[in-house]
Formats: C-alpha cells, structure tokens, sequence
C-alpha cells in the first residue's frame, strides 16, 4: 500500500507539470516541478514521523488542494495569463477547504498530520496570493503571508508558542477572511482604493489574532523542568471546555 500511495502521489503531480509544458515559461515550469517533488519528498516524510505509512480519505482531499496550490504558483510565476484563470484554480481549492476535515470525522481517520497538512496547504497558498497581490499595492501584503512562517521561527526559541490554544471562532473568522479578501484583491473586482482598503483590514485582524494569542501563551505558560518539554494541562489553562489547538498550528 506504502508502494502504490507513493506512486499515486508522485503521478499526480508528474501529470500535472506535462499538461502545462506546452504553454507554460520554463520558470513556471521550474516551480512547478520543485513544489511537486517538494510536495511528494514532504508528504512522504510526514507520514513516515507518523507512523501511518499511507494518506487516508481525507488526506487525498487534502493532497488534490496541493496540487491545485501548485498550478496557481506556476500561473503566478508565470504571469502571462488571464486574472481569471488564476481566480479560478484558488477559488476551487478555497472552496474544497473544510471537506477534508468532514470527511476525517466521519470515516474516523483525523490525525496530527492530516491537520497539519491541511494547514501546510493553507498557508503556502495564503503566501501565493500575498506574492500576486504585492505587484500590485506593495510588498507590504506579503507580513500576511509571512506571518505564520514568522510565528513558527519564532516557536522555535520561545517553546512555549507551541502550547495548547483554546478554540476560539474568531482565529478561524480572521484566517477565512484572509483567504477571501487576498482572492478578491486579485481579481481585481474593485476599484484599487477599496483593495488597498480590505487588505489593510485583513492584516490588522490577522496582526490583532496573532498578537492576542501570544500574549495569552506568554501568560499561561509553564517553565520547562531542566531536559523536559514545555506542556500545558488543561487544569493549567483553566479552559476545561471543548478541545485545545496547538500554538504552531493555528491558522491565525
């Protein structure tokens, strides 16, 4: 099964870069092909620090929007086609966002990496939209697209941006809106005047989620006994409803 997963996943992404061969520049065509292997390489160690050796249903709904990702970043490393082309192929894969996680649910298959995929794919592609849009109103709208990556570099020094979060419907409202706003911005919709605006708006919700986030995690965190991993309980929350979300694993 490990075998044929792997080779479904590899094939995918092989079709998809020779069906754009014929009217793609060589520099999509090299971006295409380094996220397609990128793609295959991760996804292929992702499940091996799993432990599940094979995706699951949901994880095929997840890795479709992958490849989706992909042929937007070969249409914007192109960028010698039509607006709508591009609106089009992100809309799609916006849109298949969330089934993943239904379908994960009800067949009884959610898992760490499957969140975690999705959540890889959603931020690449919110990067992807920021780079289109900056040639438009400034590279000031790629700290949108940074912000997570940012976030993450950040953990990396201060642990505890990695504890539990508590669920909260805004983080998910602000992270939907970023999506929604940067694919309206491309398509150029309304005048440049009312963009510039909702992008302004989309990053300071972003700036005020993440900002309110890290200081709940400064003030909830536990110091780290000498050799051990910073942890947070649910007793240590004091948030005993509902499930907890993980710091680095927050969409917003």
């Amino acid at each position: 099964m490990i075998k044929n997963g792997l080779l479904l996943r590899s094939a995918v992404p092989v079709w998809a870069l020779a069906a754009g061969a014929g009217f793609l520049s060589p520099l999509a065509w090299t971006t295409g092909a380094a996220y397609g292997l990128a793609l295959v390489l991760l996804t292929g160690w992702g499940l091996r620090q799993s432990g599940r050796g094979k995706f699951g249903p949901a994880d095929w709904i997840t890795f479709a929007r992958a490849v989706l990702v992909g042929g937007a970043a070969e249409l914007i490393a192109d960028g010698g086609h039509p607006l709508w082309l591009l609106v089009g192929l992100v809309a799609v894969a916006l849109a298949m966002d969330g089934f993943d996680g239904q379908v994960a649910r009800r067949t009884g298959t959610a898992s760490e990496f499957g969140a975690r995929f999705d959540m890889e794919v959603d931020a690449f592609l919110i990067l992807l939209l920021c780079i289109q849009v900056s040639r438009t109103l400034g590279l000031w709208v790629l700290v949108i697209g940074l912000m997570r990556y940012a976030f993450v570099a950040a953990s990396w020094a201060l642990p505890w941006l990695t504890a539990p979060l508590y669920p909260s419907m805004a983080r998910k409202t602000v992270a939907a809106v970023q999506g929604v706003v940067l694919v309206v911005a491309v398509s150029g919709v309304f005048a440049s005047g009312v963009t510039f605006a909702l992008v302004v708006a989309a990053l300071v919700s972003l700036v005020w989620s993440f900002g309110r986030d890290t200081v709940w995690l400064a003030r909830h965190r536990v110091k780290a006994e000498p050799g051990r991993i910073v942890e947070l309980t649910r007793a240590t929350l004091r948030r005993p409803h509902g499930p907890v979300w993980r710091g680095h694993n927050q969409a917003a």
